[in-house]
């Protein structure tokens, strides 16, 4: 029997083997540089807000149908591999209207922001700064385009607009888009009136929230959210100061069930710079665009938020992509939440996905640095899986295509 030889203990064997950084005291930064998903910042998320914050970021419409057939959808793509390439060097970047992106990411427009955190969309935009990616301001954003312009002037960024029942107010908006440098504006048409989200109307959301018995366990529960809450401006949308009732109520005002592609025309006669159209969700329309002359649009169920049953953005993304994909650009959206994720849409045809529950899952967990963490991990799964596949550029990817599997 072969043993081992044995010796004296190597205290300096061992001394090497030890981790001899302090742990950190700061919950929220531990929790977050842990994280090695997104999924994993979620949990990290739900612990420090209360839970109608949460809910409205995590939540969707009626029974989660779309929500969850999102998700399942890319589970069932197959990436095709090819072996023996050199992926040394990997590029992941993209040009997007001339200017070039460095992951086919783009920030999507998420109203609310600050009411996750109480930087809100500037720390987002700051993150897209520091990473060359491209930040999308919601019309029911809770930061102006002037004051997101003024925080992150180095920032490349997009404007999402609804068009609203009073034009005047959708071109006041515009206007402000404008002169504060926004290169696109992204036009939502999955919204002629507002999904019905159980989970808000049950927790009775407003902004700014409001003051019940129950909120005030909440302030006991997540003392931090509402101390940053209560020593920052006050909460409200930017765009309609002064508002103070529910959501439900406001979509009424905003969203406009007469829009019809005519306002295409309109809006192009307003504005001169690339509109892309978000909300897209048949070949049909797809190409009625095409013929209108927008320079992109979303395939976008709206996150599962709209319309409950809805088609799968991504299921429906290659036929798309065959029939209008060269003439303009497609984007697509909905339940990304890995670089797997993104590295699929891209195989299938897409230019660049809109990420939204994954970077707000980021800002709530902490802050900033959670937007980092979440685009730090989206960069290493999506540039793993294109060494995986033997690819080395964006281009290779969509050439070496994916399947998607029957359910």
């Amino acid at each position: 029997m072969i043993k081992s030889k044995r010796q004296f203990p190597n205290l300096k064997y061992f001394y090497s083997l030890i981790d001899w950084r302090l742990p950190s005291l700061n919950r929220r930064r531990a929790a977050c540089e842990r994280a090695l998903t997104i999924s994993d910042l979620a949990i990290a998320a739900k612990k420090r807000v209360p839970k109608v914050v949460f809910d409205y970021a995590e939540g969707s419409a009626l029974d989660g149908l779309g929500h969850k057939r999102s998700r399942e959808s890319f589970s069932r793509v197959q990436f095709n591999v090819g072996v023996l390439r050199d992926v040394s060097n990997i590029d992941t970047s993209e040009i997007i209207h001339g200017k070039k992106i460095d992951l086919p990411i783009i920030f999507a427009p998420t109203g609310y922001t600050r009411f996750m955190q109480h930087v809100g969309e500037p720390a987002v935009a700051a993150v897209a700064q520091r990473n060359n990616l491209i930040y999308t301001l919601s019309t029911m954003g809770t930061t102006s385009p002037a004051e997101l312009a003024a925080a992150v002037p180095g920032a490349r960024r997009w404007f999402q607009l609804y068009v609203m029942q009073n034009r005047k107010d959708s071109i006041a908006v515009i206007k402000q888009a404008k002169d504060n440098g926004f290169e696109a504006l992204v036009l939502t048409v999955d919204t002629p009136v507002g999904g019905i989200r159980l989970r808000d109307i049950r927790n009775g959301l407003t902004i700014p929230p409001k003051i019940r018995i129950n909120t005030v366990l909440a302030i006991a529960r997540k003392p931090i959210w509402w101390i940053n809450l209560l020593t920052t401006r006050p909460l409200e949308f930017a765009a309609f100061k002064g508002w103070d009732k529910s959501l439900t109520e406001l979509a009424a005002v905003i969203f406009d069930p007469a829009t019809t592609f005519a306002d295409i025309k309109w809006l192009q006669s307003v504005w001169d710079g690339p509109i892309i159209v978000k909300g897209v969700q048949s070949v049909v329309d797809a190409k009625a665009l095409e013929k209108l002359g927008v320079q992109g649009i979303v395939l976008s169920n709206h996150g599962g938020r709209q319309l409950d049953r809805g088609p799968v953005p991504l299921e429906i993304l290659p036929e798309v992509v065959k029939a209008v994909g060269m003439k303009m650009d497609i984007y697509i959206d909905g339940s990304v939440m890995s670089g797997q994720d993104i590295y699929a849409a891209i195989a299938l045809g897409a230019k660049a996905v809109f990420i939204g529950r994954a970077y707000l899952y980021g800002i709530m967990a902490n802050g900033e640095s959670g937007v980092e963490k979440t685009i730090e991990i989206l960069r290493k799964e999506f540039v793993n899986t294109m060494a995986l596949t033997g690819n080395r550029t964006l281009d290779e990817v969509r050439a070496c295509g994916a399947i998607m599997r029957d359910q």
